[in-house]
């Protein structure tokens, strides 16, 4: 996959003398716990409202105007597996007002994915996380299957017969059903929606059969009764739905299966450290709020806070798995 670099971001720093480099650096560091925005803020969700990344953005928002005393609004940009809103961000000028909450489909998934991208890995700058949490294997109350060794069956006696949902092309609940399908060798139809919202209300009317979706954005719909859980994603149970098994529980065929989908603020790369450290001391104190606590809990997830330097190793990790992944299944897609 052909990658944009970023060589001349920083040409005009390398002509400045040493000592007026070292000076600014240690002037940085002095303003970093003292940045605050003077325009409004905008959090870029490359999503449809609905999902878990519209879910954290919405939380987020009114907390970092109240802390910084700037407007926040939320801003969601689909289509394309999130590469959409992710390039908005990129090409935004680094000055900490626009922010991207992303995700593990364009910000690990889709780099290795698609053939080629509007932007890099680098074009990035990984600021803070904001929840994690497994996918969970959920169907729609019609269908005949009650157990993933069922939903197999099914599959395999009718290939190509069933649907099963995604918020879209690239995006981990769509990855994490195709893994399920090589691993089980079954065949079904990808329904790819613009967002984990209206794949779930279509799955709900029954206009699908199956999905992948978050637990922190789905746990509610199988809570209601709306649709029935039949596996989660991770290598362990989750403590929100204690009698769903892991998917590599229920069939020998799944027993490397191991996902968890996870979200978080990112910033253009090049943005001052000063900006992105004074936005993840924000962040830090936004997980400790009770609410925060509270609606993860809730929703089946885990806060994924950690410095600037843990989030960054955290999404360099999620992007050599998920690379290594699809380059053995041999996965590779276009941009529709």
């Amino acid at each position: 996959m052909s990658r944009i670099t970023r060589r001349a971001t920083f040409a005009g720093l390398l002509a400045a003398p040493m000592i007026a480099r070292a000076q600014g650096t240690v002037q940085g560091a002095a303003q970093g716990a003292d940045w605050r925005p003077n325009q409004p803020l905008r959090i870029i969700v490359p999503a449809a409202p609905g999902g878990t990344a519209d879910i954290s953005a919405r939380l987020l928002a009114p907390f970092l105007q109240g802390h910084f005393g700037q407007n926040c609004v939320v801003d969601n940009r689909s289509g394309a597996g999130g590469v959409i809103g992710t390039a908005e961000v990129v090409r935004a000028a680094p000055d900490g007002l626009t922010m991207l909450l992303g995700n593990i489909g364009p910000q690990a998934i889709g780099l290795s994915l698609y053939r080629t991208l509007p932007y890099a890995k680098d074009s990035l700058l990984p600021v803070s996380g904001t929840v994690r949490g497994p996918n969970a294997l959920v169907v729609r109350q019609g269908l005949p299957a009650k157990t993933v060794p069922e939903l197999v069956a099914l599959l395999k006696a009718d290939p190509g017969k069933y649907s099963f949902g995604s918020p879209g092309v690239g995006q981990s609940p769509h990855l994490t059903g195709v893994w399920f399908n090589q691993a089980t060798k079954t065949e079904a139809i990808h329904v790819p929606f613009r967002g984990a919202g209206p794949a779930m209300m279509e799955l709900v009317a029954g206009n699908i059969d199956y999905m992948w979706d978050n637990l922190t954005s789905g746990i509610q719909q199988v809570r209601a009764g709306s649709v029935r859980a039949l596996a989660v994603s991770s290598a362990e149970r989750n403590p929100q739905l204690p009698d769903v098994p892991a998917a590599r529980e229920t069939l020998p065929e799944l027993a490397q299966f191991d996902v968890n989908t996870w979200f978080g603020i990112f910033l253009p790369a090049a943005t001052p450290r000063p900006i992105a450290q004074s936005i993840n001391s924000a962040m830090q104190l936004w997980q400790e709020t009770p609410e925060v606590k509270a609606r993860w809990r809730e929703m089946g997830g885990v806060s994924l806070h950690g410095s600037l330097e843990d989030y960054a190793r955290f999404v360099r990790a999620e992007e050599e798995k998920w690379g290594r992944v699809i380059r053995q299944e041999g996965l590779q897609m276009d941009l529709s």
